[in-house]
C-alpha cells in the first residue's frame, strides 16, 4: 500500500535522522554527505539549514531547546541552531574508517549513538551511550549502527546491522541505561532491501526504512510485518512520527545512491515523504545533559 506524498523536495544526497519538534511543529533532519543540519517548519513552510565542516550522523534537541549531535570527530552540543559548537566526547577510534551514524535519547535523557565503520571488514561499529558527561559502550558488533529505537514501556531497545540485513532486540534498564540479552528481533533477506533508520509508535511497533527496498515495513513486537508502505525513491533512510496529532511518518530518502535511471523514476528522491497513520508515534525525549 502507499499513499506517501512529497512533504519537502530537500534534494538532499543523503537525508537522515528526521526529528519532530513538537514545541514548535518543525522536523529537523540532516543530509549527511552535504554537513547540514536542516529545520522545516511545517507552518510557515520555511526551511533553515546549518552547515558544518564535517559528517553530521544524528542528532537529538535537549530539554532547553538546544542540541546534542554525533559527527565524525565525536560528539557536541550546541544551545541553539546558529550557537558555537561545544566538545562533549571526542572520538577514540579512527575517523579515517569510522564515523557516527544513527542515534536518539533514551526516556531519561541519554544520548546513544552510533558509528558505522566503512570498510566493512570487521564488526567495528559500535554503540556509544552519553550522559553526565559521561561515555559509555553499549555494543560493539555491527558494520553499520542503524534502526535504534525503544518500546513504549522502555524495557526493549532495537537496534539494526544495516549491511547484514538484521535487526536486534536487548532488554533495556531505563533507570541503569544498560543493555542485556541480545537477541535476532527480525532478519531480512538479501536483495530486497536494508533495515536502515526506524521509530516505535505507541503500540510499540517497529517502523523501519528499508534502504535500497523502496518501501518503509510496519512490524509487530514479535517480529511480524503488518504492513508495507512504498517510497517514491529507492532509498529510504529513516522515519520520525510527528505532525499535530503524532500521525504523520515522515521518510527521509537518499538521493547521492540513485542512478540516472532511478533519478528519472524517482526525481524526488533526497526528500521528505510523509503519510498518515493509523496509530500516534511517541513524543521524541530530549537530552537531559
Amino acid at each position: 500500500m502507499t499513499d506517501m506524498q512529497c512533504a519537502l523536495d530537500a534534494q538532499a544526497k543523503l537525508a537522515e535522522c528526521p526529528r519532530w519538534d513538537e514545541r514548535t511543529q518543525t522536523l529537523y533532519f540532516v543530509d549527511i554527505d552535504s554537513f547540514k543540519l536542516h529545520a522545516y517548519n511545517l507552518q510557515t513552510k520555511k526551511v533553515e539549514s546549518r552547515t558544518f565542516n564535517e559528517e553530521i550522523g544524528c542528532f537529538s534537541l535537549d530539554t532547553n531547546g538546544g542540541f546534542i549531535a554525533a559527527f565524525r570527530s565525536g560528539v557536541y552540543t550546541f544551545e541553539s541552531f546558529t550557537a558555537d559548537m561545544k566538545p562533549y566526547w571526542l572520538a577514540t577510534y579512527d575517523q579515517k574508517t569510522t564515523r557516527f551514524n544513527d542515534g536518539r535519547c533514551d526516556a531519561k535523557g541519554r544520548f546513544l549513538a552510533g558509528t558505522m565503520y566503512s570498510p566493512k571488514d570487521a564488526f567495528n561499529g559500535a554503540l556509544h551511550q552519553f550522559s553526565n558527561g559521561q561515555e559509555t559502550l553499549i555494543d560493539q558488533a555491527a558494520w553499520t549502527s542503524n534502526g535504534l529505537a525503544f518500546s513504549p514501556d522502555n524495557t526493549i531497545m532495537y537496534y539494526s546491522d544495516t549491511p547484514n540485513h538484521v535487526v536486534y532486540q536487548f532488554d533495556y534498564d531505563i533507570e541503569t541505561g544498560s543493555a542485556s540479552n541480545k537477541r535476532v528481533f527480525i532478519q531480512f533477506p538479501h536483495g530486497n532491501g536494508r533495515p536502515d533508520g526506524a521509530a516505535v509508535d505507541s503500540e510499540g511497533n517497529y517502523w523501519s526504512a528499508l534502504y535500497q527496498g523502496q518501501r518503509v515495513v510496519k512490524i509487530n513486537p514479535q517480529g511480524e510485518i503488518l504492513e508495507e508502505h512504498t517510497v517514491p525513491a529507492t532509498y529510504p533512510t529513516m522515519v520520525a512520527f510527528g505532525g499535530p496529532d503524532m500521525k504523520t511518518l515522515f521518510v527521509s530518502t537518499c538521493r547521492g545512491a540513485q542512478t540516472e535511471e532511478e533519478l528519472k523514476q524517482f526525481p524526488q528522491a533526497g526528500g521528505i515523504f510523509a503519510f498518515e497513520t493509523t496509530v500516534k508515534g511517541l513524543i521524541e525525549p530530549r537530552f537531559a545533559g
